[in-house]
């Protein structure tokens, strides 16, 4: 009998070093100044610019995609959930105003099939790219038994910095207050157990089924990748004044905006306001899925929120717009209340 091996046991390490191969070159893409480091080392090196920034505070953020991953693995398509990744970090982390500097990914799976892996580091370098950050590193796990065939899970984690001075923090939020809203891109990457749960097993149908309100396939549609806001805020940030900023994730616009408000004061948002996509109405029409529920669980067409001074709406709405992101003020604040309420 021959002896056992790591390869035996399931863990290819030559495999391993063939896909570090594969994706160091688009890793290099996203290199911006700051980058000290190559793929490969141990760790990874940044230097920030201390003559842009005078009192620099690091800002960092972790998440993963979720059960969206289901999706990737049912339509075997891969290239999406990589800027997922990368949106669900650095949106968080530009709610204070931080400037997104690199991100680092962790990629697990049972049996390490390069080529697959490739499309969704392909994805993350796509996300690096859309929000001005280096990809400088990453880990590479095989865990034979651990996760079904075929099968894999994401988590990121993004550092930016932000002056001292200049961190936004919602404490400057005051009574009559304009929210705006940025339009999100469908789902992004939340409440998939309950989009799963409705779709494929209660009304039994398949990723290439076509609906007629979506104008594209289930998959396609819920694989559309989570937009990212860094352009965004980069094209408003000196030209008005921003007093706060909210990524709507997992718990939608209630559970979400409140988190940034100082004590004493709540939102108002107006019903019909913005374009709900399509997606959500297909999703409660079909789950016959109550409307609080809907605003608790999905963004509802609104995936980024930035509260700023009425008078200064409109400018930023132009402006906005010009940059390529759909927005409306969909709200204003209110002294007192908890929380938000819809009008």
């Amino acid at each position: 009998m021959a002896g056992l091996t790591y390869k035996k046991a399931g863990v290819d390490i030559d495999e391993g070093d063939r896909f570090i191969g594969l994706i160091s070159p688009l890793a290099r893409k996203t290199f911006r100044p700051g980058v000290m480091t190559g793929i490969g080392s141990f760790n990874a090196l940044f230097k920030v610019n201390t003559r842009k920034y005078k009192k620099p505070v690091l800002v960092s953020g972790t998440d993963g995609v979720g059960t969206k991953l289901k999706i990737a693995f049912l339509t075997d398509r891969h290239d999406t959930v990589g800027i997922d990744l990368v949106g669900m970090c650095v949106n968080d982390i530009l709610t204070s105003g931080s400037e997104p500097l690199f991100f680092l990914d962790y990629f697990a799976s049972g049996k390490l099939k390069p080529e697959k892996a490739a499309e969704v580091i392909k994805g993350i370098v796509e996300g690096c790219k859309q929000a001005g950050c280096s990809l400088i590193g990453g880990e590479t796990a095989e865990m034979p038994g651990f996760y079904s065939g075929g099968e894999y899970d994401l988590a990121g984690f993004a550092v930016g910095v932000v002056d001292k001075d200049k961190i936004i923090d919602g404490s400057k939020i005051k009574k009559c207050d304009a929210i705006v809203g940025l339009a999100s891109n469908g789902l992004h990457s939340n409440g998939y157990s309950l989009v799963r749960k409705l779709f494929f097993d209660i009304k039994k149908m398949k990723a290439s089924a076509r609906i007629a309100e979506l104008g594209t396939s289930l998959g396609e549609e819920l694989l559309k990748p989570t937009k990212i806001y860094v352009k965004a805020f980069n094209a408003i940030r000196d030209k008005v004044m921003v007093k706060g900023m909210a990524h709507i994730t997992g718990g939608g616009i209630p559970g979400n905006l409140p988190r940034i408000f100082p004590k004493g004061i709540s939102a108002v948002i107006n019903e019909g306001s913005w374009p709900v996509p399509p997606v959500f109405q297909v999703i409660r029409k079909m789950g016959k899925v109550p409307v609080a529920d809907m605003r608790m669980t999905f963004n509802m067409g609104i995936g980024y929120i930035i509260v700023i001074p009425e008078t200064e709406a409109d400018k930023a709405i132009s402006i906005l717009r010009k940059t390529g992101y759909d927005s409306f003020v969909i709200g204003t604040i209110e002294k007192g209340g908890q929380g938000t309420r819809y009008a």
